[in-house]
């Protein structure tokens, strides 16, 4: 399974927000600049995770962006899944596919994906981001503040 760069931007940019700011609206222009995101992909990141619930807007001067949520109530499954990132290792492990694979019901394989996909799905749900906060919250914001670049 290899992540798109939707879904490693949107948990960044949400990483990014969620550990800069404490609860005051960002710009995406800002974010942007520090994840080094070109904004109109960011803007339309951010277009679907605000659809979702797990970021809103504020207007006017000093508006921007903040989270819709706590920290501890967003998962990094929620930010995939809001971006449209497909965590599956492999087709036969999605279960909301429209096709399924012609070898599903004779492939010996068939339940080590589907236990592999359950590994790495009850992983990402239960990854918050206060988790990632608690752990490199620290290291990431110095890292904003003195210029550096870093990436989780």
């Amino acid at each position: 399974m290899r992540l798109t760069t939707k879904g490693r931007y949107g948990v960044r940019a949400i990483f990014n927000l969620a550990s800069s700011y404490q609860n005051r609206p960002v710009s995406i222009k800002k974010i942007s600049k520090e994840e080094q995101i070109s904004p109109e992909f960011l803007e339309q990141i951010f277009f679907k995770l605000k659809k979702a619930g797990i970021i809103r807007s504020l207007r006017g001067p000093g508006g921007g962006f903040v989270l819709n949520k706590k920290a501890s109530e967003i998962s990094i499954k929620d930010i995939l899944d809001a971006v449209g990132e497909n965590v599956f290792p492999v087709p036969c492990t999605d279960r909301d596919a429209e096709e399924r694979c012609e070898r599903e019901d004779i492939c010996s394989l068939t339940d080590v994906w589907k236990q592999f996909a359950d590994i790495i799905i009850e992983f990402l749900s239960n990854l918050t981001l206060q988790d990632i906060l608690d752990k490199n919250g620290k290291k990431y914001y110095d890292s904003l503040k003195e210029g550096q670049d870093f990436t989780i």
